[in-house]
């Protein structure tokens, strides 16, 4: 058992905590990893329903997606519904067919902005990527290319004045950081040691008690 079947079995043991669903971010600054890690850990979990924040975002509204996201996705899924979203079109610049994301009993929710304090109520856990900002940027203006510098330049300041407004690196129960191979999952800032805590972090991985 790797270190992401260990995180995923402690995933599956949290109580609900959107209806029937875990509900479970993974935040982090642009470029930091946190597709690629929601992509391993959902295969982890038996393919996992994983929500990008990237589809309820616009040109026009970076971080103005809750009530997208309050309507179409966290009020289905409370009820026990599958949701059903459309996504934007980052090159037509309109929001596409609709998309349909069942109420599993673990659903990703992944982006910047993932842990926002307007979330968090629904969160069973909340993890962070742990990558400096700007190891980040520059991590995904490199993968972006050229073509892509001028969104970068107002991504960054608007980022930056998101995260000064709405932190969620405080508020994250598990700090992950990407190694050569597999992770090191640490405890976040908001976790505290009690005899009811069901996830601990042991030996560089986040394990079911």
């Amino acid at each position: 058992m790797d270190d992401l079947d260990r995180a995923a079995r402690a995933l599956r043991r949290l109580p609900p905590s959107l209806g029937p669903v875990r509900l479970v971010a993974v935040d982090g600054h642009a470029g930091s990893g946190k597709s690629t890690l929601a992509r391993r850990l959902a295969a982890a979990l038996g393919g996992a329903p994983v929500l990008r924040l990237d589809d309820l975002a616009t040109h026009e509204e970076l971080f103005a997606w809750t009530g997208r996201l309050r309507a179409q996705v966290l009020e289905p899924l409370e009820r026990g519904a599958t949701a059903r979203y459309r996504p934007y079109d980052w090159n037509a610049r309109r929001f596409g067919p609709a998309r349909e994301l069942p109420p599993a009993p673990v659903v990703l929710v992944e982006g910047v902005g993932s842990g926002r304090r307007e979330l968090r109520p629904h969160l069973a856990w909340l993890l962070w990527m742990e990558r400096p900002d700007a190891a980040s940027w520059e991590r995904g203006r490199r993968r972006d290319g050229p073509e892509q510098a001028e969104f970068w330049d107002g991504w960054v300041v608007a980022e930056t004045r998101h995260f000064a407004e709405d932190p969620s690196r405080p508020f994250a129960d598990t700090l992950v950081r990407e190694r050569d191979e597999g992770y090191d999952w640490l405890p976040g800032p908001a976790v505290t040691a009690g005899p009811d805590q069901i996830i601990t972090h042991r030996d560089g991985v986040m394990a079911a008690d």
